[in-house]
């Protein structure tokens, strides 16, 4: 699976099919399917599309190439096509996820979710690894494994350097249904970081898929741990646009010499 993973980070840009990503890891593409979906609960098209989108992030935050040329560039051939995508699993735009960046949005305050609707809610305790450096967590509730688009419930906790890394989590307003409850840490600073700290999340968590009832509250405890090759890229428009967290970072914005020369940016 690491090796099928890699080979799609690779060749993200090219018109890959499912035979083709199946030979990398030396499958048939029926068991292939099956097993790639109970490693990383998604299907391999569809770790294919967020490494695309993911990719697409960050073109539009570290360059300034045209929405247009970003859309080749990941492996789509329309501009259409790839900003309804964009917009669905990120939650805006590509040119307004840019605009968004460079215009310095502040912090995105709790999500209330809607008070109207038949609902129940989610708690329970995040269980983060040691760390030398404060983190931000963003958990949220999504109707799927991905954490993209925008969640139906969601908030955001701080947690200091070397405090207790027990931390507890509250998500109302949950409607009635089937969810997914998951988790992302960033290291907010520190020495040796990436100058592009949200670059890539420091620690991730999931909890058990749950189903909420009128009124109900599910506990469901996150452990977080290091981020892997199996686990899918974060399409959610945070961190990028949680600027506070990262005061004096400005993008880049011009093209890097790889990009700029037309060559595949190999992640």
């Amino acid at each position: 699976m690491e090796r099928s993973i890699t080979m799609m980070w690779n060749h993200y840009s090219e018109p890959l099919s499912l035979d083709d990503i199946a030979d990398s890891a030396k499958l048939s593409k029926f068991y292939f399917s099956r097993i790639f979906r109970s490693v990383t609960g998604t299907s391999p098209g569809r770790f294919l599309s967020a490494i695309r989108l993911y990719s697409a992030k960050r073109l539009l935050l570290d360059t300034s190439l045209s929405v247009t040329d970003i859309t080749y560039m990941v492996g789509y051939n329309s501009l259409g096509t790839f900003t309804t995508r964009f917009r669905r699993s990120v939650g805006v735009t590509p040119a307004r996820f840019r605009t968004l960046f460079r215009g310095g949005r502040p912090s995105f305050p709790p999500f209330a979710g809607d008070s109207r609707r038949p609902s129940g809610a989610v708690h329970g305790m995040m269980v983060l690894p040691p760390s030398n450096s404060p983190l931000r967590v963003y958990v949220g509730v999504f109707s799927s494994p991905i954490v993209e688009g925008m969640p139906v419930s969601c908030d955001i906790i701080d947690s200091p350097a070397d405090c207790c890394r027990l931390r507890e989590y509250r998500l109302a307003s949950v409607p009635v249904g089937e969810w997914y409850v998951r988790a992302v840490a960033i290291a907010v600073c520190g020495a040796g970081l990436d100058p592009r700290p949200w670059a890539r999340p420091g620690f991730v968590g999931d909890g058990r898929p749950f189903a909420i009832r009128a009124g109900e509250e599910v506990e469901i405890d996150i452990p977080m741990r290091d981020m892997d090759l199996t686990d899918l890229p974060i399409l959610l428009a945070l961190p990028e646009l949680d600027q506070q967290v990262f005061p004096g970072h400005r993008p880049i914005v011009q093209p890097r010499p790889e990009l700029a020369s037309g060559r595949r940016n190999v992640i």
